[in-house]
Protein backbone atom coordinates (compact mmCIF):
# COMPACT_ATOMS: atom_id res chain seq x y z
CA UNK A 1 0.00 0.00 0.00
CA UNK A 2 1.22 3.19 -0.54
CA UNK A 3 0.11 5.66 2.24
CA UNK A 4 0.77 8.72 -0.20
CA UNK A 5 -2.53 7.70 -1.36
CA UNK A 6 -4.66 8.12 1.64
CA UNK A 7 -6.41 11.12 3.28
CA UNK A 8 -7.41 11.01 6.53
CA UNK A 9 -10.59 13.18 7.19
CA UNK A 10 -10.04 14.57 11.19
CA UNK A 11 -6.41 14.33 11.52
CA UNK A 12 -6.39 16.65 14.84
CA UNK A 13 -8.51 13.90 16.68
CA UNK A 14 -7.10 11.22 19.06
CA UNK A 15 -7.72 8.59 15.89
CA UNK A 16 -6.59 10.99 13.57
CA UNK A 17 -3.17 11.58 15.17
CA UNK A 18 -2.93 8.11 15.77
CA UNK A 19 -3.40 7.27 11.68
CA UNK A 20 -1.10 9.93 10.71
CA UNK A 21 1.78 8.43 13.15
CA UNK A 22 1.27 4.84 11.11
CA UNK A 23 0.54 6.60 8.36
CA UNK A 24 3.10 9.79 7.81
CA UNK A 25 2.68 10.25 4.24
CA UNK A 26 -1.02 10.26 4.39
CA UNK A 27 -2.52 13.40 3.48
CA UNK A 28 -4.05 15.27 6.92
CA UNK A 29 -6.74 17.22 6.60
CA UNK A 30 -8.81 19.21 9.41
CA UNK A 31 -12.19 20.46 9.51
CA UNK A 32 -10.35 24.19 8.24
CA UNK A 33 -9.16 22.57 5.06
CA UNK A 34 -12.08 20.21 3.89
CA UNK A 35 -15.50 20.88 5.42
CA UNK A 36 -16.93 17.30 4.99
CA UNK A 37 -20.45 18.78 5.62
CA UNK A 38 -20.03 21.23 2.39
CA UNK A 39 -20.95 18.72 -0.34
CA UNK A 40 -19.24 21.46 -2.78
CA UNK A 41 -16.12 21.21 -1.13
CA UNK A 42 -16.08 17.76 -0.87
CA UNK A 43 -16.98 17.07 -4.08
CA UNK A 44 -14.51 19.69 -5.43
CA UNK A 45 -11.60 18.12 -3.45
CA UNK A 46 -9.12 16.43 -6.14
CA UNK A 47 -9.75 12.74 -5.29
CA UNK A 48 -7.99 11.40 -8.50
CA UNK A 49 -4.90 9.96 -6.59
CA UNK A 50 -6.63 8.92 -3.85
CA UNK A 51 -6.95 4.84 -2.71
CA UNK A 52 -8.32 5.01 1.01
CA UNK A 53 -10.12 7.71 2.74
CA UNK A 54 -10.42 8.03 6.59
CA UNK A 55 -13.08 9.21 8.45
CA UNK A 56 -12.17 9.91 11.57
CA UNK A 57 -14.05 13.01 12.00
CA UNK A 58 -17.20 13.04 14.19
CA UNK A 59 -19.39 15.65 16.20
CA UNK A 60 -18.68 13.52 19.56
CA UNK A 61 -20.22 15.32 22.16
CA UNK A 62 -23.01 13.08 23.14
CA UNK A 63 -24.63 15.13 25.71
CA UNK A 64 -24.06 18.42 23.77
CA UNK A 65 -26.10 16.66 20.88
CA UNK A 66 -29.12 17.32 22.70
CA UNK A 67 -29.20 20.71 22.54
CA UNK A 68 -31.02 22.66 19.14
CA UNK A 69 -27.56 23.29 17.93
CA UNK A 70 -25.35 20.42 18.88
CA UNK A 71 -28.65 18.46 17.18
CA UNK A 72 -27.69 19.96 14.01
CA UNK A 73 -23.82 19.98 14.43
CA UNK A 74 -24.30 15.83 15.06
CA UNK A 75 -26.27 15.31 12.33
CA UNK A 76 -24.56 17.35 10.02
CA UNK A 77 -20.96 15.72 11.22
CA UNK A 78 -21.96 12.38 11.73
CA UNK A 79 -24.47 11.76 8.93
CA UNK A 80 -24.33 14.02 6.78
CA UNK A 81 -20.69 14.57 6.45
CA UNK A 82 -20.56 10.52 6.09
CA UNK A 83 -22.93 10.86 2.88
CA UNK A 84 -20.66 13.06 1.51
CA UNK A 85 -17.60 11.18 1.71
CA UNK A 86 -19.50 8.29 0.37
CA UNK A 87 -20.57 9.48 -2.18
CA UNK A 88 -17.20 10.47 -3.77
CA UNK A 89 -15.86 7.08 -2.57
CA UNK A 90 -18.11 5.40 -4.76
CA UNK A 91 -17.73 7.53 -7.50
CA UNK A 92 -13.73 7.28 -7.49
CA UNK A 93 -13.80 3.85 -6.72
CA UNK A 94 -12.28 4.64 -3.35
CA UNK A 95 -12.11 2.48 -0.05
CA UNK A 96 -13.66 4.21 2.86
CA UNK A 97 -12.65 3.77 6.46
CA UNK A 98 -15.24 4.67 9.04
CA UNK A 99 -15.24 4.74 12.77
CA UNK A 100 -18.44 4.05 14.66
CA UNK A 101 -19.56 3.42 18.15
CA UNK A 102 -21.15 1.02 20.45
CA UNK A 103 -23.53 4.13 21.16
CA UNK A 104 -25.91 2.58 17.74
CA UNK A 105 -26.77 -0.37 20.16
CA UNK A 106 -29.00 0.49 23.60
CA UNK A 107 -27.11 -1.67 25.92
CA UNK A 108 -29.62 -3.91 26.27
CA UNK A 109 -27.46 -7.40 24.77
CA UNK A 110 -24.93 -8.73 26.80
CA UNK A 111 -22.43 -8.47 23.89
CA UNK A 112 -23.10 -6.45 20.87
CA UNK A 113 -21.95 -8.50 17.33
CA UNK A 114 -21.94 -6.73 13.77
CA UNK A 115 -25.43 -7.94 12.82
CA UNK A 116 -27.23 -6.79 16.05
CA UNK A 117 -30.10 -3.96 14.55
CA UNK A 118 -29.41 -0.27 14.85
CA UNK A 119 -31.11 0.56 18.38
CA UNK A 120 -29.38 4.24 19.01
CA UNK A 121 -30.74 5.98 21.76
CA UNK A 122 -29.54 9.69 21.65
CA UNK A 123 -29.26 12.19 19.59
CA UNK A 124 -25.51 11.57 19.31
CA UNK A 125 -26.31 7.72 18.80
CA UNK A 126 -28.70 8.28 16.11
CA UNK A 127 -26.70 10.54 13.77
CA UNK A 128 -23.94 8.14 14.16
CA UNK A 129 -26.31 4.62 13.42
CA UNK A 130 -27.33 7.00 10.55
CA UNK A 131 -23.26 7.76 9.23
CA UNK A 132 -22.93 3.96 9.52
CA UNK A 133 -26.04 3.61 7.03
CA UNK A 134 -24.43 6.34 4.53
CA UNK A 135 -20.57 4.49 4.51
CA UNK A 136 -22.27 1.11 3.55
CA UNK A 137 -23.91 2.89 0.39
CA UNK A 138 -20.16 3.04 -0.85
CA UNK A 139 -18.83 -0.39 -2.83
CA UNK A 140 -15.81 -0.53 -0.99
CA UNK A 141 -15.66 0.19 2.07
CA UNK A 142 -15.28 -1.10 5.99
CA UNK A 143 -17.15 0.31 9.16
CA UNK A 144 -14.86 -0.53 12.40
CA UNK A 145 -17.35 -0.40 15.49
CA UNK A 146 -15.34 0.93 18.66
CA UNK A 147 -15.73 1.78 22.07
CA UNK A 148 -14.31 3.64 25.04
CA UNK A 149 -11.71 5.32 22.42
CA UNK A 150 -8.52 6.04 24.56
CA UNK A 151 -5.23 8.18 22.28
CA UNK A 152 -3.57 11.43 22.68
CA UNK A 153 -6.06 14.29 24.16
CA UNK A 154 -8.48 14.42 26.09
CA UNK A 155 -9.93 11.19 26.94
CA UNK A 156 -11.40 9.10 29.99
CA UNK A 157 -7.98 8.07 31.31
CA UNK A 158 -6.50 11.08 31.04
CA UNK A 159 -8.86 12.63 32.96
CA UNK A 160 -8.73 9.98 35.81
CA UNK A 161 -4.77 10.84 35.56
CA UNK A 162 -5.54 14.12 36.65
CA UNK A 163 -7.98 13.57 38.75
CA UNK A 164 -5.78 11.35 40.71
CA UNK A 165 -2.95 13.78 40.84
CA UNK A 166 -4.31 16.11 42.41
CA UNK A 167 -5.20 13.61 45.27
CA UNK A 168 -9.17 13.34 44.33
CA UNK A 169 -11.02 9.85 45.04
CA UNK A 170 -13.95 10.10 42.55
CA UNK A 171 -16.98 8.54 42.33
CA UNK A 172 -17.57 6.82 38.69
CA UNK A 173 -20.34 4.79 37.21
CA UNK A 174 -20.50 1.10 37.99
CA UNK A 175 -23.37 0.04 36.11
CA UNK A 176 -22.27 0.44 32.54
CA UNK A 177 -19.61 -2.07 31.25
CA UNK A 178 -17.48 -2.43 28.69
CA UNK A 179 -13.58 -2.43 27.11
CA UNK A 180 -11.60 0.50 26.17
CA UNK A 181 -10.36 0.54 22.49
CA UNK A 182 -6.71 2.23 22.01
CA UNK A 183 -6.26 4.19 19.34
CA UNK A 184 -3.19 1.86 18.39
CA UNK A 185 -5.10 -0.87 18.47
CA UNK A 186 -7.74 0.56 15.89
CA UNK A 187 -5.29 1.63 13.84
CA UNK A 188 -3.85 -1.92 14.14
CA UNK A 189 -6.70 -3.65 12.97
CA UNK A 190 -7.58 -1.04 10.26
CA UNK A 191 -3.92 -1.84 8.77
CA UNK A 192 -4.88 -5.32 9.43
CA UNK A 193 -8.16 -4.70 7.14
CA UNK A 194 -6.44 -2.92 4.79
CA UNK A 195 -3.16 -4.87 4.23
CA UNK A 196 -4.60 -8.11 3.73
CA UNK A 197 -7.76 -7.12 1.40
CA UNK A 198 -10.00 -8.47 3.69
CA UNK A 199 -13.67 -8.37 2.79
CA UNK A 200 -15.60 -4.79 3.10
CA UNK A 201 -18.01 -4.52 5.39
CA UNK A 202 -18.79 -3.59 9.07
CA UNK A 203 -16.43 -4.87 11.51
CA UNK A 204 -16.17 -4.56 15.85
CA UNK A 205 -12.75 -3.43 16.86
CA UNK A 206 -11.72 -2.84 20.45
CA UNK A 207 -9.17 -4.15 22.79
CA UNK A 208 -9.74 -7.58 24.25
CA UNK A 209 -9.88 -8.67 28.32
CA UNK A 210 -11.94 -8.50 30.72
CA UNK A 211 -15.31 -6.24 30.19
CA UNK A 212 -15.48 -3.87 33.23
CA UNK A 213 -17.27 -1.00 34.41
CA UNK A 214 -16.17 2.66 34.32
CA UNK A 215 -15.47 2.53 37.94
CA UNK A 216 -13.28 -0.78 37.56
CA UNK A 217 -11.61 0.78 34.86
CA UNK A 218 -10.34 3.59 37.04
CA UNK A 219 -9.20 1.34 40.18
CA UNK A 220 -7.03 -0.30 37.49
CA UNK A 221 -5.79 3.47 35.81
CA UNK A 222 -4.97 4.47 39.81
CA UNK A 223 -3.21 1.22 40.26
CA UNK A 224 -1.27 1.07 37.49
CA UNK A 225 -0.20 5.04 38.45
CA UNK A 226 0.67 3.87 41.64
CA UNK A 227 -2.32 6.54 43.21
CA UNK A 228 -3.44 4.97 46.69
CA UNK A 229 -7.37 6.67 45.89
CA UNK A 230 -10.53 5.07 46.74
CA UNK A 231 -13.30 4.78 44.14
CA UNK A 232 -16.64 5.22 44.77
CA UNK A 233 -19.24 2.93 43.18
CA UNK A 234 -22.22 5.01 41.62
CA UNK A 235 -25.07 4.47 39.22
CA UNK A 236 -25.41 5.37 35.57
CA UNK A 237 -29.09 6.99 36.93
CA UNK A 238 -27.74 8.80 39.79
CA UNK A 239 -24.20 10.08 38.56
CA UNK A 240 -26.80 11.82 35.52
CA UNK A 241 -29.67 13.04 38.21
CA UNK A 242 -28.24 16.29 38.62
CA UNK A 243 -27.27 17.02 34.70
CA UNK A 244 -30.48 17.86 33.19
CA UNK A 245 -30.16 17.15 29.36
CA UNK A 246 -28.22 14.44 29.53
CA UNK A 247 -28.73 11.93 26.74
CA UNK A 248 -29.49 8.39 27.49
CA UNK A 249 -26.37 6.02 27.27
CA UNK A 250 -26.01 2.24 26.66
CA UNK A 251 -25.32 0.41 29.78
CA UNK A 252 -23.44 -2.26 28.18
CA UNK A 253 -20.75 -1.53 25.41
CA UNK A 254 -19.22 -5.21 25.02
CA UNK A 255 -18.58 -5.57 21.26
CA UNK A 256 -18.07 -9.33 19.82
CA UNK A 257 -14.66 -9.42 18.66
CA UNK A 258 -15.23 -12.55 16.82
CA UNK A 259 -15.75 -11.36 13.38
CA UNK A 260 -12.17 -9.56 13.51
CA UNK A 261 -10.53 -12.60 15.10
CA UNK A 262 -11.62 -14.76 12.12
CA UNK A 263 -9.50 -12.70 10.11
CA UNK A 264 -6.49 -13.59 11.91
CA UNK A 265 -6.28 -10.50 13.46
CA UNK A 266 -5.17 -11.21 17.72
CA UNK A 267 -6.56 -8.61 19.80
CA UNK A 268 -4.65 -6.80 22.50
CA UNK A 269 -5.64 -6.61 26.07
CA UNK A 270 -6.97 -3.51 27.61
CA UNK A 271 -4.94 -3.91 30.11
CA UNK A 272 -1.69 -4.34 28.47
CA UNK A 273 -2.13 -1.32 26.64
CA UNK A 274 -3.14 0.76 29.44
CA UNK A 275 0.24 -0.12 31.13
CA UNK A 276 1.56 1.31 28.03
CA UNK A 277 -0.44 4.19 27.66
CA UNK A 278 0.26 5.54 31.21
CA UNK A 279 3.90 4.40 31.27
CA UNK A 280 4.31 6.75 28.03
CA UNK A 281 2.05 9.45 29.66
CA UNK A 282 5.00 9.58 32.60
CA UNK A 283 7.27 10.50 30.26
CA UNK A 284 5.72 12.98 28.14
Amino acid sequence: MDSKTFVIIGASGQLGKALLERYPDAVALTSSELDITNQAQVDGYDWSAVSVIFNAAAYTNVDGAETPEGRVAAWSINAVGTANLARVAQRHSVTLVHVSTDFVFDGSQETHSETEPFSPLGVYAQSKAAGDIAASTAEQFYVLRTSWLIGAGKNFVQIMLGLGQRGIAPSVIADHRGRPSFTTELVRAIDHLLTNQLPFGTYNVSNSGDVVSWAELTRAIFQEAGYDLVVTDTTNAAYYADKPGSAPRPLNSALSLDKLAATGFVPTDWREDLTHYIAKEATT
